[in-house]
């Protein structure tokens, strides 16, 4: 199971931190990911992050401003979302890729970020 938390109401030009962790007994991993949805949009990837590897990706529209992050030792993964912007608004989920997946396929409930101009 997943707990995303650390969503809030920011202003415009302000960071947010965002955590996934995961409880009740950890699964393999290989990326561990961050998306989000807009009502009415489809879910979009944000970023991910390879948990043995460390290896980032993200997004063109989050590149330079979001960064992910992982403790292994926690289980838990971090999205640093700095210089947000209106457009960043949206309910955020995590959620993990395990080996031998293509897809994402663990995913947690969503924490939702507003963003104010």
């Amino acid at each position: 199971q997943l707990q995303a938390s650390g969503g809030g109401l920011v202003q415009t030009g302000e960071s947010l931190r965002l955590s996934c962790a995961a409880s009740g007994g950890t699964v393999p991993t290989l990326h561990m990911g961050w998306f989000r949805q807009v009502p009415g949009k489809e879910r979009e990837f944000v970023a991910r992050i390879g948990w043995i590897s460390g290896i980032a990706s993200y997004a063109d529209s989050v590149k330079g401003r979001f960064t992910i992050s992982r403790d292994s030792a926690r289980h838990t993964s971090y999205l640093q979302m700095s210089s947000l912007r209106p457009e960043d608004t949206a309910v955020y989920y995590c959620a993990v890729q395990r080996p031998g997946r293509d897809d994402f396929s663990i995913w947690g409930q969503g924490t939702q970020v507003t963003v104010s101009s």
